[in-house]
């Protein structure tokens, strides 16, 4: 029996599949294309802005790690070489350090806490409730976010005052309460208004009562609004130099931004110290941050699309 070569006239099957033509007869065109000259520009200025507004944070980590001696050098060291911690050192164990950050973050929490407590039902109620004022509340909540925060010191002094809350926490407190919540009432309110009403009735329907609408329906759908908002009050309370220091005259209640003006004295400014303690004061802010920025950047957008 002979072996026989058989030779077939069809082509090699292959198991790549064949591309389908386009309506036409055209090819599609390849999803890879080659980034036009705008976007490329685009994206160089947006790296620059980027570098321009990270250098003066890298700048003051730099200066932190660098010894006394080579922070007013003329000539500038863009590396910390040699590498330093005596400026964090002096940092910390300046007098008040413990105790003026132990004072910011109970304060902190507290503003956080009960600024976007207040905010939230205060939303609830504009956009669930219709009653008499309601129109008058809203344009005052906006002229409130236009009034300059140096205007407000003396009303807020005579005010506390009058109520004996100088000097005290409660009382600095209350301040940045009332400081933030005309920005997080109204950001809350914006974010309620894209809830469906029909997913509450729903749920009473199913016999929830109000509460329990507010804590199983609207609060996981508010979440990333309530921690955008609670950023914002994080930041005014941790940041505030103005009203902590002069309402707070006790060094015993002072806080971390007036802190960091004892290193400034009628005999110079230990410049070292400084910049060491502005860095650790930076650390819970960007820690804080970093926890929440997937939700951050949820609640940033989700304003956005409207349907």
């Amino acid at each position: 029996m002979s072996n026989r070569v058989v030779l077939s006239d069809r082509p090699p099957r292959s198991d790549r599949p064949t591309p389908s033509p386009s309506p036409g007869g055209r090819r599609a065109p390849s999803s890879h294309r080659p980034a036009s000259p705008r976007r490329i520009l685009l994206n160089a200025a947006a790296v620059l802005f980027c570098l321009v507004w990270i250098f003066p944070v890298y700048w003051m980590v730099n200066t932190a790690f660098k010894p006394y001696g080579d922070i007013l050098r003329p000539t500038p060291h863009f590396l910390p070489v040699p590498f330093s911690l005596a400026n964090f050192t002096d940092a910390v164990s300046k007098p008040g350090f413990l105790t003026d950050l132990g004072n910011s973050l109970l304060l902190t929490l507290a503003v956080v806490l009960l600024a976007v407590g207040v905010a939230f039902f205060a939303a609830v109620g504009l956009t669930r409730f219709r009653f008499a004022g309601r129109r008058a509340y809203l344009v005052a909540v906006l002229v409130l976010q236009m009034v300059p925060l140096p205007a407000l010191v003396i009303p807020v002094f005579l005010s506390l005052k009058s109520a004996h809350l100088l000097n005290s926490l409660l009382g600095l407190a209350l301040t940045y309460v009332a400081v933030v919540l005309p920005f997080t009432i109204w950001t809350l309110r914006g974010f309620l208004h894209g809830i469906p009403v029909e997913l509450e009735e729903a749920a009473m329907v199913d016999g929830a009562n109000r509460m329990t609408v507010v804590r199983l329906v609207l609060l996981p759908l508010m979440a990333p609004g309530i921690i955008a908002t609670s950023v914002f009050a994080f930041i005014t309370a941790w940041n505030d130099y103005l009203f902590a220091d002069v309402l707070m005259k006790d060094q015993g209640h002072q806080t971390l931004p007036v802190w960091l003006v004892s290193f400034s004295t009628s005999t110079g400014t230990d410049y070292g110290g400084l910049i060491a303690a502005a860095t650790i004061s930076a650390l819970p802010v960007v820690v804080f941050f970093m926890l929440i920025q997937r939700r951050l950047v949820a609640g940033m957008t989700a304003g956005a699309v409207k349907d």
